[in-house]
């Protein structure tokens, strides 16, 4: 079993930056994929970056490209999501999860955190 939470989240102008967080503990996660996903108010939860644990493996959504950083921190067990020049069509709440395949697919993740709200204001 892997245990996630999330944290960084809040209400930011256009423009803005958050960093989000997610602390993984429980069962060795060398061998995770760790990914981020949103889910906006009547739309599907969407892929927006991934990384593996050795951080060699980066991939992010065209929608973020550019904007939105992630990266790792293995001995504090923590992925990051950073996040620049943030646009109203952000605002989503964030989840992180964790799978053991590189894939931009949820379903195939098998581990959440409770997510946590990002609101981006015009």
């Amino acid at each position: 079993q892997v245990q996630l939470v999330e944290s960084g989240g809040g209400l930011v102008q256009a423009g803005g930056s958050l960093r989000l967080s997610c602390v993984a503990s429980g069962q060795t996660f060398n061998y995770y994929v760790m990914g981020w996903f949103r889910q906006a108010p009547g739309k599907e939860r969407e892929f927006v970056a991934r990384i593996s644990w050795g951080g060699t493996s980066l991939y992010y959504a065209d929608s973020v490209k550019g904007r939105f950083t992630i990266s790792g921190d293995n001995a504090k067990n923590t992925v990051y999501l950073q996040m620049n020049s943030l646009k109203p069509e952000d605002t989503a709440v964030y989840y992180c999860a964790a799978g053991s395949r590189a894939t931009v697919s949820a379903a195939l993740y098998d581990y959440w955190g409770q997510g946590t709200q990002v609101t981006v204001s015009s």
